[in-house]
């Protein structure tokens, strides 16, 4: 817009919207939106009511001239954007719980981004972002699309593959990291380097850097656990760690410590509930707090969410884009060889210089020897649900179950795929034409 930024979010009635427009209303100066569009389907509408009124008066309340429109018309949200972002969750909640349950049964850990349950997460969510951004190149084709619905790495690479949109995906773990790591030796952000290297959800901190001077040795030799709200607490191996040469991801737990994690879960499941519902709890308590008229900022209470700062890693790289900033965010990009065992257009998690005219994927120093295995392995899985998702072809998505290291064999492999397969028939038309 000559006149300011218009920006569309998709999945508005997300708890998280009071976050980004909070971002908004910070960045003001930098990232100028005038029109802030927040789209949600007619299921969600109620949800969509409550935290867009809390968005307008948390506007009202900075004086500043943006205007937010709440809608379910997707495509008049959409037309003129200069960025989309998207937050959405097919399905809802109640598919999430079906992801995380399902799997339980079978002795394989449930989980609605890694495992059985992201791959159903992937089947459910693919087409109907292809189906957005076929909108996108119709009605915003100069649109920045940025897609932090996971799982943001698979679905980032089918939007590259099948797509024409600029699109990048991003993730809450790296600003996460770099929060904590912020706070664990008191400097601000910007004196942190952190080199990424990986996948979605699959990364290694390959260096870590706080004025220049190395800090990785002595984080693998610290026995502080660095953990997501959503990923159970269980202690790395020392020994294995200071071998490993790398920071693992949290969730990278699930790989090497499957035991522990599924056990976990398991009993998560008979005292608390799965994460689904503990969820659920926790967003049934801030859209009280959002109904509130008097509410008119962001409650604290949103950072118990578990994905805290995904929309400030979302405006930081609006900002940077619209500004040609030149900084280093760790996104979800296309390879391009940066990493020589994965496919030029494979989506992968690393370092990227952000410039007006995109990210552009820095080199990687240090990729552990022992990491490379896992990821390709992973890699294989995701481009095989990633054709399933866009085919329909049921023995496509078996391949994909089987060849997940965390399925133990063909044959839970097969009794998994239709039993997940028949529960989300209502969000697979593409399985049951």
């Amino acid at each position: 817009m000559a006149n300011g930024l218009k920006i569309a979010v998709i999945g508005g009635g997300s708890s998280y919207t009071p976050e980004l427009v909070e971002g908004f209303i910070q960045n003001y100066e930098q990232l100028p939106v005038r029109e802030l569009w927040l789209v949600d389907i007619e299921e969600g509408l109620h949800k969509l009511n409550i935290v867009g009124q809390l968005a307008q008066r948390m506007v009202e309340q900075s004086g500043l001239p943006m205007q937010v429109h709440l809608t379910t018309d997707r495509r008049r949200a959409i037309e003129g954007a200069d960025f989309v972002s998207t937050q959405m969750r097919v399905g809802m909640l109640a598919a999430r719980g079906r992801d995380e349950t399902i799997p339980l049964r079978y002795g394989v850990i449930g989980q609605e981004t890694t495992g059985p349950g992201g791959m159903m997460k992937a089947l459910r969510t693919i087409p109907v972002l292809l189906d957005i951004c076929r909108d996108i190149e119709e009605l915003a084709p100069n649109a920045w699309l940025l897609n932090f619905t996971n799982p943001a790495g698979m679905v980032t690479e089918a939007i590259l593959q099948h797509a024409k949109v600029r699109s990048i995906g991003l993730c809450n773990a790296p600003i996460g990291l770099r929060k904590w790591l912020s706070g664990k030796y008191s400097v601000p952000a910007d004196r942190i380097y952190t080199e990424f290297v990986g996948l979605n959800h699959l990364h290694w901190v390959s260096r870590v850097e706080v004025d220049g001077v190395d800090k990785l040795t002595e984080l693998l030799n610290n026995q502080e656990d660095y953990s997501a709200k959503n990923v159970p607490q269980q202690g790395w191996n020392p020994a294995f760690l200071r071998s490993l040469g790398a920071l693992p991801s949290y969730y990278l737990k699930y790989f090497y410590m499957t035991d522990k994690m599924l056990a976990e879960q398991q009993k998560a499941l008979q005292q608390d509930g799965i994460r689904a519902e503990v969820v659920k709890r926790v967003e049934d308590e801030l859209f009280k707090l959002y109904a509130d008229p008097a509410l008119t900022e962001k409650p604290k209470q949103l950072e118990q969410r578990g994905g805290a700062y995904y929309s400030e890693a979302a405006v930081n790289l609006m900002r940077s884009l619209y500004n040609g900033t030149n900084d280093i965010q760790a996104l979800n990009v296309a390879n391009q060889g940066v990493l020589d065992f994965l496919p030029d257009d494979a989506s992968i998690e690393v370092n990227c210089i952000v410039t007006k005219s995109g990210p552009l994927p820095l080199p990687v120093t240090n990729v552990p020897a022992q990491a490379k295995g896992l990821i390709h392995a992973v890699k294989t899985y995701e481009q095989l649900a990633i054709r399933a998702a866009v085919t329909g072809d049921r023995g496509l998505a078996l391949q994909a179950m089987a060849h997940h290291p965390l399925v133990p064999s063909v044959d839970t492999a097969v009794a998994l795929l239709d039993e997940m397969l028949e529960a989300n028939r209502a969000y697979l038309p593409q399985f049951f034409a």
